[in-house]
């Protein structure tokens, strides 16, 4: 039988039954299913089974080390934590994501993410174009960890509202962040000075959370202030100061090898 009289046959309604019996090699698909997309062909006695089910897709944050574990717990519950640990140990992917899921779940109306453009030791130079074109290089791991928890199609519509706002340090002085997510990266390369700026730029129903590695600062030696700052919060109850290990490293393992002896 060709395919176009088979056709024929389904829609004018002229298949024989007999050939979808419980013998036969082809069997019809049994129409009560557990879910089905079409909601509006159900009837009115259908019981909505599949009204839980979870449409949306984002990934799920789970700690991978213990330090991971009790700096995921100190955003939850402090509004002023302080991330400290050697490179790999995700303090600014944990960090931002906690950022994205405060944001998504209506905790705060926006994000703040805050970096100091400063080289990594070597000048790159002038750049041209606009202020945004210029700071692009300094704020790419930020855009990068963004686009991770968030589709870029979606990161710039919500920069486009003012959801999410990227600015270095400069522009950080005189503002109050109420009603925010905010996270300031790369923090050993603040100075003391920078550091309280930024800090007391905490408002209401906030929360900050301050990541860096003091022993990898790209300042002239002493002018980085966050271990001074860091140790000095560390007294406080309310503010919590989470140290990160190299056990805590979730790169290459080789990485966790080579800090060790560097």
């Amino acid at each position: 039988m060709t395919k176009r009289a088979l056709k024929r046959l389904v829609r004018e309604g002229e298949v024989d039954c007999a050939q979808f019996g419980d013998e036969a090699k082809v069997r019809r698909l049994p129409l009560e299913r557990s879910w089905s997309p079409l909601r509006e062909h159900r009837s009115a006695n259908d019981v909505p089974r599949n009204e839980e089910r979870e449409q949306g897709y984002l990934k799920t944050i789970k700690p991978k080390s213990p330090g991971q574990e009790r700096l995921l717990e100190a955003v939850d519950a402090k509004s002023l934590v302080l991330a400290l640990g050697p490179a790999g140990t995700g303090k600014t992917y944990l960090a931002i994501a906690k950022a994205v899921e405060a944001l998504e779940a209506g905790k705060v109306g926006r994000i703040v993410l805050s970096r100091p453009a400063v080289d990594a030791g070597e000048s790159i130079g002038f750049l041209p174009g606009e202020m945004e074109d210029k700071l692009a290089p300094y704020l790419r791991p930020l855009y990068d960890a963004l686009s991770d928890r968030l589709s870029m199609k979606r990161v710039k519509m919500l920069m486009a509202e003012g959801l999410i706002e990227i600015a270095p340090v400069g522009f950080m002085r005189g503002r109050t962040l109420n009603n925010a997510f905010v996270v300031i990266d790369e923090a050993q390369n603040c100075t003391y000075v920078q550091l309280k700026m930024l800090l007391t730029r905490l408002g209401w129903n906030s929360t900050m959370v301050v990541t860096g590695d003091p022993h990898q600062s790209d300042l002239l030696p002493g002018f980085s202030g966050l271990a001074d700052v860091a140790g000095k919060l560390e007294a406080l109850p309310t503010v919590a100061v989470v140290r990160l290990q190299d056990v805590d490293i979730v790169r290459h393992p080789l990485v966790a090898e080579m800090l060790s002896v560097l």
